[in-house]
């Protein structure tokens, strides 16, 4: 594997979870203090890239796992000078069904996250990305122009980005990233009877205000009855970040969304919206559910939950009853999910779910 020598410079205050992981080559580390650090490839299971590649301003550091001990060290990127090591490999030409960059899309490094489901460049879709200086991304969007509506909202969560530092700031407000004549509008909530249903909960991202007024650009929302919204939608956000933990992950890697074209139903096609539209605009979804993918010390566990959108709090309805494998998810959507992992993993962790990993008894 080609080898590069990289200098990085200190960006990060704490240390977060895996985004992906190479085979490893003898990885040689220079400190700032002048200690050099070297880890031969026999002594290594594998090597973490921690919040982004080498290089990305959005990365924090990297882990090495030492074999046959599940162990790994660590080091933030604020503490290394250089290193010398393998390139990081999420752009493998093997993976066929992953992201690629496009004129659409060009320019956009984040499309390769392992959050990112697959775009979709066939329709007059926008992205839209917000972030903050201190805590990396916040979450990314696929926007649908000719539907005016979210097709996916998707985000990481660890260590990194999960402090609950302030309060839940309501400034709803227009996505200024989205073309003017297609984006949602405050009006277009304005007393028609459904609630402004956050997609990336604004209880996920409470590190600072700026990182939590960003869950608040409308982009982010569609259109949800509140007896939904406080009820079984709730419970699921709340079960969600009750997985953002140690036990569970080193990264949560979520999608949220509703849908807004056909759906298919045990074999069958049908409307996955409602004939009427919130305020004749903005698709009213009839189903909202999300697609988690936790990464633990390199092993993958994947789960999707579908949820019936009726004005209904759903008090009856487990979590447990929701759940399903992404196949099938991907299966009722027609969105490639976690296209971005390896072939071989992908196949692996979308065909079968463990609700017992997931504490769902």
């Amino acid at each position: 594997m080609k080898k590069i020598l990289l200098a990085l410079l200190g960006i990060a205050t704490a240390l977060t979870a895996l985004a992906q992981q190479s085979k490893p080559q003898t990885v040689i580390i220079t400190l700032k203090n002048n200690v050099t650090v070297t880890h031969n490839a026999a002594d290594m299971d594998s090597i973490a890239y921690i919040g982004g590649e080498f290089g990305d301003e959005q990365g924090i550091g990297m882990k090495i796992y030492l074999k046959g001990t599940g162990v790994s060290v660590d080091y933030l990127y604020s503490q290394i000078e250089s290193i010398e090591a393998p390139v990081n490999p999420k752009y493998d030409p093997n993976n066929k069904n992953r992201n690629y960059s496009s004129d659409k899309y060009d320019g956009s490094k984040y499309m390769y996250n392992l959050e990112w489901p697959r775009i979709n460049e066939t329709d007059n879709n926008s992205y839209s990305i917000k972030s903050t200086e201190d805590y990396g991304v916040t979450y990314s969007v696929e926007w649908s122009n000719t539907l005016i509506a979210n097709r996916w909202t998707c985000y990481q969560m660890h260590p990194g980005n999960s402090a609950s530092n302030v309060k839940r700031h309501d400034s709803f407000q227009e996505d200024p990233d989205l073309p003017e004549a297609t984006r949602s509008t405050l009006a277009d909530y304005r007393s028609s009877g459904f609630s402004r249903g956050h997609l990336c909960p604004s209880a996920d991202r409470l590190c600072s205000t700026e990182q939590n007024e960003q869950t608040f650009f409308l982009s982010n929302m569609q259109p949800q009855w509140q007896s939904h919204n406080a009820g079984l939608w709730e419970r699921i956000e709340s079960q969600v970040r009750d997985w953002n933990s140690s036990y569970y992950r080193d990264t949560l890697y979520v999608v949220k969304a509703a849908t807004i074209a056909d759906v298919e139903l045990n074999g069958s096609k049908s409307a996955g919206v409602y004939t009427e539209k919130c305020n004749n605009r903005l698709p009213v979804p009839k189903y909202f559910y999300c697609a988690l993918l936790a990464v633990k010390n390199g092993q993958y566990q994947a789960l999707g939950l579908w949820t019936t959108h009726s004005d209904d709090a759903q008090s009856s309805t487990t979590i447990k009853s929701c759940a399903i494998s992404i196949d099938e998810l991907e299966r009722r959507t027609g969105i490639d999910f976690f296209c971005n992992l390896p072939d071989d993993i992908e196949e692996a962790a979308e065909a079968t779910f463990d609700t017992s990993y997931w504490g769902l008894y």
